[in-house]
């Protein structure tokens, strides 16, 4: 039962998706992780793929960048292919100056610019949150593997190149780090009941100027991968 972004048929998915925002990300991951891994989509090279970790169904297909990609892929794995948990594995800018590249943040909430919630109609504020089971089991998981994780609130935004300076105001309530999906993805389970999760490795410093490479992106951030995957063993 194809949808109008997803080619996979029913079952194909496992209950957990982990998602890069990256489709190279994505067939990196299955590559090197996942055993008997097959791919699962393909349409508008936003691949996916389904596999065995730890002989456990994992699967994992990259969401594209921004709140709306991440909006209608999550959707509809969530809604038409029965995928309970949805693990977003990407890359943030580093707003608390405590952190580099490298550094993994888990993010408990996500405050935004963005206008997605607006849908819903609701009479004030939605406050988009992590599923607390997979927070707790991420958060063990890299304390197994001897990882330091960064547990908060960051910030999706709509904009990348931002006209206006306003990440340090960010700064003064706390939040960790900025990217461009998280808020949409815990929406998104929040309005259908299931359970979702964001885990990024920052990858850009805007306050030192700090940045890692697109190959490094891709590829090098594996604290994020190997807690992502550990956990999706483990629910």
């Amino acid at each position: 039962m194809a949808t109008p972004h997803i080619e996979a048929e029913k079952g194909d998915f496992a209950r957990t998706v982990l998602m890069p925002g990256d489709s190279l990300r994505a067939k990196f991951i299955a590559e090197n992780y996942l055993g008997d891994a097959r791919q699962v989509n393909g349409v508008r090279g936003m691949l996916g793929y389904t596999g065995l970790y730890k002989g456990e169904k994992v699967s994992v297909m990259a969401s594209g960048m921004g709140v709306p990609s991440i909006g209608i892929y999550s959707y509809e794995l969530f809604r038409f292919y029965d995928v309970e948990n949805i693990v977003r594995i990407g890359t943030a800018g580093a707003v608390d100056e405590r952190l580099s590249v490298g550094d993994v943040v888990i993010a408990m909430s996500a405050a935004t610019n963005s206008n997605y919630a607006a849908q819903y109609r609701l009479p004030g504020t939605p406050a988009p949150t992590a599923d607390f089971s997979l927070l707790m089991t991420a958060y063990q998981a890299a304390e197994l593997l001897g990882k330091r994780v960064y547990v908060g609130s960051v910030l999706t935004s709509d904009t990348f190149y931002d006209d206006a300076d306003s990440l340090r105001e960010w700064q003064k309530i706390g939040i960790l780090a900025i990217e461009m999906e998280c808020a949409a993805l815990y929406l998104n389970a929040a309005r259908l009941g299931k359970k979702a999760l964001t885990i990024c490795t920052i990858s850009d410093c805007p306050f030192t100027g700090e940045s890692a490479s697109s190959e490094t992106r891709q590829t090098a951030f594996r604290d994020m991968m190997q807690i992502g995957l550990d956990m999706a063993a483990g629910v």
